[in-house]
């Protein structure tokens, strides 16, 4: 299992949101560089980054600069996801050096340029699931789309994309823990490798996620957790380590 460190940009700032909404923004460090630094000191492996300014429509945000300096600066690989609606909004992003791209309202709307996408990027392309009540949500979480969780990752995996991050947007942000029922049933139903995302809050929930046994199921996203001192990074790994 992968612990996977959650950094959240609104104007180049580190923040989270609850549930997605962007009424609802904590700011927890201006220094998103410095964070990033602090998680791969601890022995992050990956680092998960989001712009949420471009998931909104906000296409004048620095936050994408941020990301850069941080694939620069540090030496772990980089997800990134946030707006990306367009082949050139990812081609920009991988050729900035990030590892993984993570792409979501693309895949309801317009499934022929996921496919383009995947053709040429390949693995380095995966889908965030991102539900509430198992139905789908787009465009920064705030429009319902008319598909179910599992009916989407069964197309995006016949589309030829190898893993999905799931998200139960009513637990993000919320420190209620993760879905893990929920996590699993798509894992199983798609074929995919995933990442599960949305309401970590104690060492527990990792356990229990690992726990569940279900080997597609290989790595989590922990964002507020962290934040908010509920853990730390080395006592997740810590977790995983009991586990190996």
């Amino acid at each position: 299992m992968i612990i996977i460190p959650a950094i959240d940009l609104r104007n180049g700032r580190c923040v989270r949101l609850a549930q997605g909404r962007r009424d609802r923004t904590t700011v927890y460090d201006a220094d998103p560089l410095q964070t990033a630094e602090r998680f791969v000191n601890s022995g992050a492996r990956w680092l998960h980054i989001v712009d949420l300014d471009r998931a909104f429509g906000d296409r004048e945000s620095v936050n994408r600069q941020v990301v850069r300096e941080i694939v620069t600066r540090l030496p772990v690989p980089v997800q990134f996801g946030g707006g990306l609606r367009a082949l050139t909004d990812v081609g920009e992003m991988i050729d900035a050096g990030v590892a993984r791209v993570v792409i979501g309202t693309i895949a309801v709307e317009d499934p022929a340029t996921m496919i383009e996408m995947v053709e040429r990027f390949g693995e380095q392309v995966c889908v965030g699931v991102d539900a509430r009540a198992g139905q789908v949500m787009t465009r920064g979480w705030e429009q319902s789309a008319t598909v179910s969780a599992v009916a989407l990752a069964q197309a995006v995996a016949a589309a030829g994309i190898k893993r999905i991050v799931y998200t139960d947007i009513a637990r993000d942000g919320m420190l209620t823990g993760l879905n893990v029922a929920q996590t699993c049933e798509v894992a199983r139903a798609s074929g995919l490798q995933v990442t599960a995302s949305g309401g970590v809050a104690s060492r527990e929930d990792i356990k229990q996620l690992i726990s569940a046994g279900e080997p597609l199921v290989d790595s989590v996203i922990i964002g507020k957790a962290f934040y908010e001192e509920k853990f730390t990074l080395e006592e997740a790994l810590s977790v995983v380590n009991d586990y190996e």
